[in-house]
């Protein structure tokens, strides 16, 4: 049998300790799939002491994660550590240096330094790996990298972010309210101590500007991505969602036209029968256009340390077998500079809820308002009447641009009866079938 792959690991918290679990358990499988050993030699940790429910006596131990990654006896360095800048980066580094290859899941990393490390790694002569960086355990990258490489994606849309679909599955079957539903994602797990990168949608637009990279062969503009996250979403939005035919999910969608790529993360309308609004819980999922295969839906779990330690070891295999490709799917310096194009710039139906005193008059203010900006109505919901209270209006527009929507937006909230931000969802009918 061949010499074996020497792996070195730095960080050791949950795909970490996973990671090693699932080499050790699969060993055997791996190696007779590999024609190689898969043998990790050392590991990087900031607590040495710690129980990781995992044996770390076989492997060296390194305080300083970055010695590691220049000195260790290993072929590839996994790093697990975290953070877009600091350690996690100088390891990277220091591996490249090295001539060894780095495996990461660390998608906030790559969305901020990802074409430099592109560079770096192909300059080295060496892989860099991120399977795991996007949608856990669904092999993405590789299908979009390799099994769709015949393909010009010109579109994609995913539920990138599994804490998000999480709380807005349960608001939809249970009827609460989000903070409510996010206590009881932060108790099962499913959200962290301070979840802001999640509900905001930073997770998720950083996993989609890596996407648009891959899919477009544009350099990483993270800074180009729009994001608004779910905070506003309320149970009656939901509610109303459902009796026009849609579900609310946290969308990244990204498309590229002559003119550049549009990057955004917000909350959408999406119909109830669309292959993405099926998509619920923690589960992620992605759905892409190409122009010979037409639509691909790939889904499944997000993130946890097995899938995401599946997405890792996916990785290793690839290198193990001495497969080789682009990080992004051609030569970093191929990557071209195509420009994200602003918000303002998008077009299509929207969703809009206001509270407002029910008395005369209301609604033809409101009215003339959209008239002016140019917006034209589809539909309007007043259930409940109650005049003199203040009580919920909601407003479906037929397509209109995102700049003549915010300026209505700002408008119709000084009129006087208006009692609460308007709250606007846009509203996704387009498919990419």
């Amino acid at each position: 049998m061949s010499e074996p792959l020497k792996i070195a690991v730095a960080g050791l918290g949950t795909v970490g300790a996973g990671t090693l679990q699932l080499l050790s358990e699969q060993a055997e499988l791996l190696s007779l799939r590999a024609g190689r050993p898969l043998q990790v030699t050392a590991v990087s940790a900031r607590n040495r002491g710690r129980d990781r429910g995992v044996d770390l006596s076989p492997f060296a131990w390194y305080d300083d994660a970055v010695a590691m990654a220049r000195d260790a006896d290993a072929d590839v360095v996994v790093e697990l550590i975290g953070g877009s800048d600091g350690a996690a980066k100088a390891v990277c580094e220091s591996a490249f240096a090295a001539g060894r290859h780095v495996v990461t899941a660390n998608k906030a990393l790559l969305a901020i330094h990802g074409t430099g490390l592109a560079r770096a790694a192909e300059s080295a002569g060496v892989m860099l790996a991120w399977e795991a960086a996007v949608a856990g355990g669904i092999p993405v990258i590789r299908s979009l990298r390799e099994g769709l490489a015949g393909n010009r994606i010109d579109r994609l849309q995913g539920i990138l972010n599994g804490t998000c679909n999480y709380i807005l599955t349960t608001m939809r079957e249970t009827g609460r309210e989000f903070d409510d539903v996010l206590d009881e994602a932060q108790h099962l797990g499913y959200a962290e101590a301070d979840p802001s990168f999640d509900i905001d949608g930073v997770d998720a637009a950083h996993k989609l500007a890596l996407l648009s990279a891959l899919a477009f062969g544009a350099e990483i503009d993270f800074e180009g991505v729009y994001v608004e996250g779910i905070r506003k979403i309320a149970a009656m939005d939901i509610q109303y969602a459902g009796e026009l035919g849609y579900r609310i999910k946290l969308l990244g969608i990204a498309e590229v036209n002559q003119d550049g790529i549009h990057q955004r993360v917000h909350p959408a309308m999406v119909p109830a029968d669309a292959p993405i609004a099926a998509i619920e819980g923690v589960f992620n999922g992605v759905v892409a256009h190409g122009d010979f295969v037409g639509m691909t839906v790939l889904e499944g779990r997000g993130a946890g340390a097995g899938p995401t330690a599946s997405a890792v070891v996916g990785d290793l295999m690839d290198i193990a077998c001495g497969r080789r490709a682009p990080t992004f799917g051609i030569s970093a310096e191929a990557l071209q500079k195509i420009p994200s194009l602003p918000m303002d710039r998008h077009v299509g139906p929207y969703y809009v809820r206001l509270m407002v005193i029910d008395k005369p008059g209301v609604f033809a203010d409101i009215a003339a308002t959209l008239r002016d900006c140019e917006i034209s109505l589809e539909s309007v919901l007043q259930r409940s009447r109650a005049p003199g209270d203040v009580v919920p209006v909601v407003l479906t527009t037929h397509e209109a641009s995102e700049a003549s929507m915010q300026r209505a937006i700002d408008e119709i909230e000084r009129i006087e009866a208006v009692r609460e931000p308007p709250n606007m969802i846009r509203i996704e009918r387009g498919s990419v079938d």
